[in-house]
């Protein structure tokens, strides 16, 4: 972006204010009005336009980003991280190992502790169906009673790294993704995404990525087309919300019963394994049991369901059969030949994207700062105004 294009977004962002995200948590982006939706991508666009300008963001003199991964992570892990510095908070990571929770240490009692000082919390709990978002929400209230009570002089914003139902960190950078490749969120108006589950040879990927894509994309009157095989489904209230958001939008959702009818025609493909639905409920129910050898059980009957389907894979085949399709993925993806011997993608289709998903991934840390920014500052067009205005330079070696 060019000063004027800056000014220009700027004068669009003041627009959006009014969306309601200050003062506001972002645990799914249902929650949240189409504006708001919009003012999060146009902020990650002004925050990344400053800074390779060389203009500093640094919104903040003091406090925390307190990050809490309960799942691994790599891209969200450093996007959170990032994100953080980009805004001058530091950031600090809850390694629960080191805590007192292994000593009984309650949520309420944790959640206000590390928040004395501090702005953001981040939360990734996605491994088990009806506990993520539950303990984000435990977390929220009980920062909201210390707050109210006194106990914290201010109260911090939660973002969901991704939890059980969705993962809408992931979810925005892959639309500022198919927005930038296609020209701005108003041109993806009718174009077909297929959204796919494909093989792997691992076993409990979370739920939350298909289902932030189709919530999400239904909403921008994308056509959505999902596929899966059966057993594979999603949560349904989340396919009926698709659907919901579709018949709003003028967009479509439908389901496709193979990879090859999902991709014809389509404009951008989202190959991604995930666990089944009824797996990942009888995952939780043996967890919350302690039955370990259930679990193992599950997982050896699961890993034998997915080799049933070692078929579905994004070949250069189904490729063929797309309007030259933008392959999507949220990383790692298992790469054929490559990162094990079948998975989810030839290693001819993902070489060809690998930058591509790269860019893709690299959206995310304005994303989450665009979240922590618009929660904190009550008029965001005039903060980053003053930003430009001052033109303090980022140091460059």
């Amino acid at each position: 972006m060019k000063h004027e294009q800056i000014e220009e977004g700027l004068a669009r962002l003041k627009a959006l204010e009014a969306a309601g995200l200050f003062g506001s948590d972002f645990l799914l982006t249902w929650d949240k009005s189409e504006q708001a939706i919009r003012a999060v991508l146009l902020t990650a666009e002004l925050l990344q336009a400053l800074r390779e300008a060389g203009i500093s963001c640094r919104l903040f003199d003091s406090g925390l980003a307190v990050s809490i991964f309960r799942d691994k992570s790599t891209r969200t892990r450093f996007s959170f991280l990032s994100a953080a510095n980009l805004l001058g908070l530091a950031a600090q990571d809850l390694d629960e190992t080191k805590s007192q929770i292994a000593h009984g240490e309650t949520v309420r009692e944790t959640a206000n502790m590390l928040s004395f000082l501090t702005e953001i919390i981040g939360i990734r709990d996605d491994m088990y169906l009806g506990t993520g978002h539950a303990y984000m929400l435990e977390v929220a209230e009980a920062v909201r009673e210390g707050h109210r009570q006194g106990v914290l002089p201010q109260l911090p914003a939660l973002i969901n790294l991704q939890c059980d139902l969705d993962h809408p960190t992931q979810s925005l950078a892959d639309l500022m993704h198919l927005a930038r490749h296609f020209g701005g969120l108003d041109k993806l108006r009718g174009k077909r995404l297929a959204m796919s589950w494909a093989y792997s040879p691992s076993y409990g990927k979370p739920l939350s990525v298909p289902q932030g894509v189709i919530a999400l994309m239904t909403r921008f009157g994308l056509q959505v087309r999902l596929a899966h095989p059966e057993g594979y489904s999603l949560v349904p209230e989340i396919e009926r919300l698709a659907a919901e958001n579709a018949r709003a939008s003028g967009g479509s959702f439908s389901r496709a019963g193979s990879m090859a009818e999902a991709f014809e025609g389509a404009d951008a493909v989202y190959p991604k394994s995930w666990a089944p639905y009824a797996a990942m409920q009888r995952r939780t129910e043996l967890l919350r049991a302690g039955d370990a050898r259930g679990l193992q059980e599950l997982e050896k009957e699961a890993l034998e369901h997915n080799r049933r389907h070692e078929s579905w894979e994004c070949d250069e085949a189904l490729m063929a059969r797309t309007r030259g399709a933008l392959y999507l993925h949220c990383l790692p993806a298992d790469i054929s030949g490559v990162s094990c011997k079948r998975g989810e993608v030839a290693a001819s289709v993902f070489e060809r994207f690998r930058l591509a998903t790269y860019r893709e991934a690299g959206y995310k840390p304005y994303v989450i700062a665009a979240m922590m920014l618009l929660a904190k500052v009550e008029r965001p067009a005039e903060a980053l105004g003053a930003l430009l205005r001052r033109g303090e330079r980022r140091q460059r070696l």
